[in-house]
């Protein structure tokens, strides 16, 4: 049996999703979830539960602003607020790390991230920064933050929504040393699988295509640390190939024992 919990862990509302008799086990391989913009930890339990089927203990937490943390003044700014969420996330993520560490629920060698486009974007800083992080996936995600920044930044002009030069810079700054992009040795040989429909109009699908070719040219990481999986005439939607490609590469590379 496969159970749901909605618990606070670090002070963040988040989802347990694990099989019953795998619950209090430190060996079981973990995944941390993170939700797209606008989006909230229960719109991804249909890819939790697919992962809790194969022996993963997998944790969906709200992001900041979204869910259970959804404030009403923000809601309509959340535009503002992007990389704030985001940057949050990421130091949510290693505090989550600690408590369940603590609790004597985590394998260290055995921890893994996905995430869905604003959550796919957290993910890619956050191999940034935490080398625990023993593999991860992208749906729909960037690692070019700076790039993805300006794009968002022309995009809030063009909708009317002005923004002072001087938090331009603020927020530019305060994203730099999370760009994955500028910094590729960060990644030290970690696997990671990347999905990206072509017809994507929120996150440019070249930029995936991009940062594919830069890891297998220029830092030459291996066919088998490294996928990219495209999809033609698909927008920014994670299909079903896409959730069913993630489960067999966290199967692989997190080297889970299926439980019955």
């Amino acid at each position: 049996m496969i159970t749901i919990k909605n618990e606070t862990i670090a002070q963040v509302p988040s989802l347990h999703v694990v099989k019953d008799t795998l619950r209090n086990e430190q060996s079981t391989p973990t995944i941390f979830f993170f939700h797209g913009f606008t989006s909230a930890k229960e719109n991804n339990l249909h890819v939790a539960y697919l992962l809790a089927q194969k022996g993963f203990r997998v944790f969906l937490p709200d992001a900041l602003y979204h869910g259970e943390r959804e404030i009403e003044q923000h809601s309509e700014n959340r535009d503002l607020a992007f990389w704030e969420i985001i940057l949050t996330s990421i130091q949510e993520l290693d505090a989550m790390r600690s408590e369940l560490k603590e609790k004597g629920l985590l394998c260290e060698d055995k921890l893994g991230v996905i995430g869905t486009s604003m959550g796919a974007i957290t993910m890619f800083g956050a191999l940034t920064q935490y080398p625990w992080i023993k593999t991860a996936v992208s749906f729909m995600g960037t690692a070019y933050y700076e790039t993805f920044a300006y794009g968002l930044l022309e995009t809030a002009q063009r909708r009317g929504l002005l923004v002072e030069e001087s938090l331009q810079e603020d927020m530019l700054k305060k994203i730099k040393p999370f760009d994955l992009s500028k910094q590729l040795d960060k990644l030290d040989g970690r696997p990671l699988f990347m999905w990206h429909g072509k017809a994507d109009e929120v996150v440019p699908y070249p930029l995936s295509e991009q940062f594919y070719n830069e890891l297998t040219t220029t830092y030459k990481q291996t066919p088998d640390n490294l996928q990219f999986m495209a999809e033609e005439k698909v927008g920014h939607k994670v299909s079903r190939t896409a959730v069913l490609k993630s489960i067999d590469w966290f199967e692989q590379h997190l080297k889970t024992k299926v439980s019955s």
